[in-house]
C-alpha cells in the first residue's frame, strides 16, 4: 500500500481535500461526509501502527449503523469494534473490542489464543433484533451474540457453520453441504428469511424461519444446483441462476438483491425466492449473460467493477462500486429489471466518468479507496472505506 505525502493546507487540510470537496456538490445529492473513524484525515494515506489502538483501523471491510450502535469489521485486525451510540466526533475511539484481548493486540484468532474468541478477516456485521451478528469469513462461520456486548473479549454464544467454537476448517472439514460455510462475507434478515453470501463456495443460503440452529441445514440454495456443488457460475458461463463471488446482500421481505462481485453487478429476485430459480432483476449489465468490467464498458452510473456492497433503506439504494472507488445512489429502486437505470448521485467522485483512488490526490473527507461495506440508516450511510483505513458517515442534508 502506497503512502502519499501531503506538502500543502488550505484553512488547515490538504489543499487537495479543499479542492475536490467542491467538485462532488453538484453529483452528490446533498449527502456529504459528517464524522469518519480510523486513520487520521484528510491527509496521507495513513499506514496503521503495529500495536493498533481502539481509534485505529486496518483495512475494514464491513460496517453496521443503527441509532444505537456503529459496528465495524476492522479486518486486517481481524477483530470487531462498537460504539454505542451514534459516533459524533472524528476519529471517536470504540468503546469494545471483540476478537482480539485488548484494544492494541492484532492477529488472527485472538493474537494466537484461539478462535473461541477470535477472529479471522472479519467481515459482515450486523444487530438483528438485539443481536449481534458476525460473518467471520476466514473461520467460515457466522458468530451471534445474544445481546451487543456492553465490554470487551466477550465470546459469541453461537457459532454457526461449524461443530463446535475451537473449529475452523472451510466446510467444517468436509464435503459442501446445505448447512457449511467458505468465506461467508455478507448475511441479512429480509422478512423473516435469513440470508447469508456464502462467497467461497459461490452461492447464498437462506434459512426460512430466521436465524437458524447450530448445524441446520438450509431451506433455499441459490446459485447451485443443489447443496453440494461449489462450482463458479455452475460450472459455465454467467447467468440469472449464477454467481461468482456474491458478497453482500440487501432487500425487503419481497425483494432479495445480492452483490455478485465476481461477475461486476447485482442480481435481484422479486418475489423473494423460495427455492433456486433464476433472478429477474439485473443491474451493472446490459443483460444477464454479461460479465463486463468497467471501465472498459460506457463510462456512466450504470456500470460496477468489482461492486462488493449494497444496501437499501426507505426505498433509497446504495451501491459500492468497489474498483471504481464510488459510492453510487439511487432516490428509488429501479423500474428497470434488466440494466436499471443510471444512478442518481455519485459518491466520492466528481463525475460518473472518474473512478481515481482518492481522486489521485490526497485523501480527503469525501474520496474514497476501494470501499467494501455499506450500511443505511434513513438520512445517515456508513461506508468502510478499506484503503483508507477508516469508516465515513455520509449524512444527507
Amino acid at each position: 500500500m502506497s503512502r502519499y505525502t501531503v506538502r500543502h493546507t488550505v484553512d488547515g487540510r490538504p489543499a487537495g481535500a479543499a479542492a475536490v470537496a467542491v467538485l462532488g456538490d453538484s453529483h452528490s445529492g446533498g449527502w456529504a461526509p459528517h464524522v469518519w473513524l480510523g486513520a487520521p484525515a484528510p491527509g496521507g494515506l495513513a499506514l496503521p501502527p503495529a500495536n493498533p489502538s481502539m481509534a485505529w483501523m486496518y483495512s475494514p471491510r464491513g460496517v453496521f449503523v443503527d441509532d444505537r450502535h456503529v459496528v465495524v469489521a476492522d479486518s486486517g485486525n481481524h477483530r470487531v469494534l462498537i460504539w454505542h451510540g451514534v459516533a459524533g466526533c472524528d476519529e471517536q475511539p470504540a468503546d469494545v473490542v471483540l476478537g482480539q484481548p485488548d484494544a492494541c493486540t492484532e492477529g488472527r484468532a485472538a493474537g494466537g489464543r484461539g478462535p473461541e474468541r477470535g477472529m479471522n478477516l472479519p467481515t459482515g456485521v450486523g444487530v438483528i433484533d438485539g443481536r449481534l451478528v458476525v460473518a467471520d469469513a476466514w473461520h467460515h462461520r457466522i458468530l451471534i451474540w445474544n445481546e451487543v456486548p456492553q465490554r470487551s473479549d466477550v465470546a459469541p454464544d453461537v457459532v454457526l457453520g461449524q461443530p463446535d467454537p475451537g473449529s475452523v476448517e472451510p466446510n467444517a472439514g468436509g464435503p459442501c453441504s446445505a448447512s457449511t460455510f467458505y468465506w461467508p462475507f455478507g448475511f441479512a434478515l429480509l422478512g423473516g428469511r435469513f440470508w447469508v453470501a456464502d462467497t467461497g463456495n459461490r452461492r447464498v443460503l437462506g434459512w426460512t424461519n430466521g436465524i437458524p440452529r447450530p448445524g441446520q441445514p438450509a431451506d433455499i440454495v441459490l446459485g447451485q444446483p443443489d447443496g453440494s456443488a461449489r462450482e463458479e457460475n455452475r460450472g459455465g458461463a454467467a447467468g440469472p441462476a449464477s454467481f461468482r463471488w456474491p458478497h453482500a446482500i440487501a432487500g425487503t421481505s419481497e425483494l432479495l438483491l445480492v452483490a455478485d462481485a465476481g461477475d461486476h453487478r447485482i442480481l435481484g429476485w422479486s418475489p423473494s425466492p423460495d427455492t433456486d430459480c433464476p433472478a429477474n432483476i439485473v443491474l451493472g449489465q446490459h443483460d444477464f449473460t454479461s460479465a463486463d468490467e468497467w471501465p472498459y464498458g460506457p463510462h456512466t452510473g450504470d456500470r460496477f467493477r468489482f461492486p462488493y456492497g449494497v444496501a437499501l433503506d426507505c426505498g433509497r439504494l446504495a451501491i459500492a462500486d468497489t474498483a471504481n472507488n464510488r459510492i453510487l445512489m439511487w432516490d428509488g429502486l429501479p423500474a428497470e429489471q434488466i440494466g436499471g437505470r443510471p444512478a442518481d448521485h455519485v459518491l466520492a467522485q466528481p463525475d460518473f466518468g472518474s473512478n481515481g483512488e482518492n481522486r489521485w490526490a490526497s485523501v480527503g473527507r469525501d474520496t474514497l479507496c476501494w470501499p467494501y461495506g455499506l450500511s443505511l440508516h434513513g438520512d445517515v450511510l456508513a461506508v468502510a472505506d478499506s484503503g483508507n483505513n477508516r469508516v465515513i458517515l455520509w449524512r444527507r442534508s
